[in-house]
């Protein structure tokens, strides 16, 4: 990681435990902010202990960030 220095932290996007190694790296060196993952069903076991605390899941923003119509009384 020879840009390491040029920036603070990371944000991760993924499930895919082919990240581990990247992870880890940026986990030892204090520059992982958090690993989004899209689903916590299908995400990497391997990519969940590695990331230990710093990993958040995005199941449940459809009903957090989802349009709901509901009509102003009159």
């Amino acid at each position: 990681m020879i840009d390491i220095n040029k920036y603070d932290k990371a944000v991760i996007v993924t499930s895919d435990g082919d990240f581990y190694s990247l992870v880890k790296y940026l986990y030892a060196h204090e520059k992982l902010a958090t690993i989004i993952s899209p689903n916590l069903d299908k995400c990497s076991i391997l990519l969940k202990k590695t990331a230990k605390e710093k990993i958040v899941f995005m199941n449940n923003l459809k009903q957090k960030l989802g349009y709901k119509n509901e009509k102003a009384p009159l």
